[in-house]
């Protein structure tokens, strides 16, 4: 028992001294928590504080995220990606006005409950904002702890998250479990970095992490190899008037589901691929350019982008097009980031 305080003792003392200043610690307010764990998968903590401050002018309540029209949603949360996350927000907002008076509860099971709270959210969630003691493993404490317990599991696996969570709660002070778990966190973002060799010398832990002591570092943590992304090949048109340009909203399932976008096609075109499309589109005599070229990579597939500008007279009349003020993609239409750089010709 011992040992467990001295784990958990030189771990918070270090997090009190070394802890990053960010705007959702200025108080355990439970909404501005959960909206910061979810802007900050998959995204870096310095790229999410302008959206974090915007969103929480914009929509400081549970009450407003559940109420905000899904295009505005999409303006504020465009740039972060992952676009799903901004809508399982909204749904689960409506589910805590409806179900919880406007409150996030402070129960464990029911906040996993909620559309797009995993385990780790969850497990943020109820132990920062409401002192539960529940882990919450991320990537980075994944990291550390299979470099401290010289852990070899795959940690990609859900089995070794949930095995690892139960672990680590042993150590966990029953006095300051959210700061606890991010103090681990932390721990793994500046010291037991992701890329790159960690910071060693300045980890609280160094006398008894097992890869430090036995030099396994460049071998721990394990990640079972990923199957390589899919090359997709697409033709981007800029379809544009004098101060309009042509969007069109995509599918509301799969990729980047009900966003808008510059039209586009899949493949790559020549001369008379183009001279067709124009046909089929109902543009007469239209001048065409290059627009440059853009990659982006998805967790799955990887587009290869080539743009196309097309300038017209006037719009063209097509049903799944909308023509709108070029100005307005800066202030009503979210554009996912896969189209900025055709975003930035115009």
């Amino acid at each position: 028992m011992e040992k467990r305080y001295d784990l958990s003792g030189a771990l918070l003392n270090w997090y009190d001294y070394n802890k990053r200043l960010l705007p959702w610690r200025e108080n355990k307010d439970p909404y501005r928590i959960w909206i910061s764990e979810i802007m900050l998968q998959q995204t870096r903590v310095e790229a999410v504080k302008p959206y974090f401050d915007r969103f929480m002018q914009e929509l400081p309540t549970v009450a407003d995220l559940a109420a905000v029209e899904d295009d505005r949603l999409m303006k504020l949360w465009e740039g972060l990606g992952y676009y799903n996350r901004a809508r399982n927000l909204k749904t689960a907002a409506q589910t805590i006005m409806e179900e919880y008076d406007g409150k996030l509860p402070a129960d464990y099971e029911k906040l996993l409950s909620l559309k797009g709270i995993g385990m780790y959210t969850a497990g943020a969630i109820g132990s920062i904002a409401f002192e539960l003691q529940v882990p919450a493993v991320d990537g980075n404490v994944l990291r550390v702890l299979s470099r401290l317990w010289g852990d070899y599991s795959d940690i990609l696996k859900d089995k070794t998250k949930k095995e690892m969570g139960k672990r680590i709660l042993d150590f966990m002070p029953e006095d300051r479990p959210g700061d606890f778990n991010q103090a681990l966190i932390e721990l793994g973002a500046m010291v037991c970095v992701p890329n790159g060799k960690p910071n060693c010398e300045q980890c609280p832990w160094d006398t008894v992490c097992r890869a430090y002591k036995e030099n396994l570092i460049e071998q721990l943590p394990v990640k079972a190899q990923k199957k390589p992304r899919k090359i997709q090949n697409k033709t981007v048109f800029l379809l544009e008037t004098r101060d309009r340009i042509a969007i069109r909203k995509r599918a509301e399932k799969g990729l980047l589901a009900g966003l808008w976008e510059f039209p586009n096609l899949d493949g790559r075109m020549d001369a008379e691929d183009l001279r067709k499309q124009m046909e089929d589109w109902g543009i007469q005599n239209g001048e065409y350019e290059q627009a440059g070229k853009g990659k982006h990579i998805f967790s799955h597939v990887e587009w290869h982008m080539e743009g196309v500008k097309i300038l017209l007279p006037e719009p063209v009349k097509l049903e799944d097009f909308l023509w709108v003020e070029k100005k307005e993609l800066e202030t009503v239409y979210a554009l996912p980031s896969a189209f900025e750089i055709f975003r930035n010709i115009l």
